[in-house]
């Protein structure tokens, strides 16, 4: 394994040069980031997952991030019905690689902050200090209902989730017995040991899309996870709202990095990219399990009537579920990253139809353009 820094800088840069961090998002989860019904999809199964992991650490990507969930969706595929917890995932995956940052994604309401705070120090020890903290607050009522917690009301989800990252850095930096009196935790004679790898703490991140879910992130986080509808269906929609994030956190007195999210389906030819976007996305999407995300969020044609309802179903097929679209050749899905690179996005956690058999390609043709962009170093 590489020799770790003790310096927050390098763990924010995660150990590398690259002004664009390129990563992988969703491969925790059955069909990872594609609604979709092809025989190809991705399996999530931890085989997969594993050699997924140690092709992408061996060609230089720079992150892995998961996404918790607890049930699927429904649909011909029961979308994101199988997945492996993210925690232990992660932990397994950095004992499998040498240098990429792997997350583990944590639904605050569900896990006491103490435990989260010891499992995180025990991953940060065994990948010498590459894990990443990825905070969601949560909104999926039918996962929680599964453990008996009642979802709180939007903002006081995360007054919640302040104490709660609150205890979990004071757990990781403090040396003395503390007790925490808030609102909502209440603890007495808190001892946490060991403390992170290196003196420092595990990278954090959380992807709140609400104005208080924003200013959450802006006064807690290293790095800020965009996706939003604008972000989702152009690049400059990307580069707009990474202008609002640094402005805003300038406002705290702090600088935070900006990630999206983006879905590549990279080909020879354009026209072999189109075909098989249209084919994998659009013509054979699980509709079903569609309907089941949009049902989770309270849309249904009875709420917003059929023709919105129509339009807005084909949006979650086409860019809500894996975000941006990054469809083309080489040339143009490098160029595409490029310039949401030059505009300020740090990093991009991107998924694929079937990781394995298509992140090779993506390596071999579209990282070295990057390079040659000079968004990426040569490893």
């Amino acid at each position: 394994m590489l020799a770790r820094s003790a310096s927050m800088r390098d763990r924010i840069a995660m150990y590398n040069g690259n002004a664009l961090k390129v990563g992988l998002f969703g491969a925790n989860c059955s069909s990872g980031r594609s609604a979709t019904t092809v025989p190809e999809r991705w399996s999530a199964s931890w085989e997969d997952c594993l050699a997924l992991a140690r092709l992408a650490d061996d060609a230089g990507l720079d992150f892995m991030l998961p996404i918790a969930r607890w049930k699927g969706y429904g649909g011909a595929t029961d979308f994101h019905g199988v997945s492996l917890e993210t925690i232990t995932w992660a932990v397994g995956l950095l004992c499998a690689t040498k240098r990429m940052t792997v997350f583990g994604t944590v639904h605050a309401p569900l896990f006491h902050p103490l435990i989260a705070a010891k499992e995180f120090v025990t991953a940060d020890h065994i990948g010498q200090g590459r894990v990443g903290v990825n905070i969601v607050c949560g909104w999926n009522e039918g996962e929680f209902d599964m453990f008996g917690v009642k979802q709180r009301e939007h903002d006081m989800r995360y007054a919640y989730a302040q104490e709660w990252v609150d205890i979990v850095k004071a757990a990781w930096q403090r040396d003395d017995t503390f007790d925490f009196d808030g609102a909502f935790l209440k603890l007495h004679g808190v001892r946490a040991f060991p403390k992170p790898c290196g003196g420092t703490r595990p990278l954090m991140m959380n992807a709140g899309s609400s104005d208080i879910g924003q200013a959450f992130a802006l006064r807690n986080c290293d790095a800020f996870f965009v996706a939003t509808v604008s972000s989702r269906k152009s690049l400059a929609g990307n580069a707009a709202k990474v202008a609002e994030i640094k402005a805003q956190a300038q406002d705290f007195g702090r600088e935070i990095e900006v990630f999206t999210v983006g879905q590549v389906i990279c080909r020879p030819t354009q026209q072999e990219a189109d075909d098989y976007y249209q084919h994998a996305i659009i013509d054979n999407a699980d509709w079903g399990a569609i309907d089941g995300m949009l049902a989770n969020k309270n849309i249904t044609p009875a709420s917003i009537g059929a023709e919105e309802y129509d339009a807005k179903r084909r949006y979650f097929a086409a860019n809500a579920v894996g975000g941006y679209p990054f469809v083309g050749t080489p040339d143009k899905v490098a160029e595409e990253l490029t310039i949401i690179s030059r505009a300020g996005v740090r990093g991009i956690g991107l998924s694929f139809v079937n990781y394995l058999a298509e992140v090779p390609y993506f390596c071999d043709e579209v990282l070295p353009r990057l390079t040659r962009a000079g968004v990426r170093v040569t490893r």
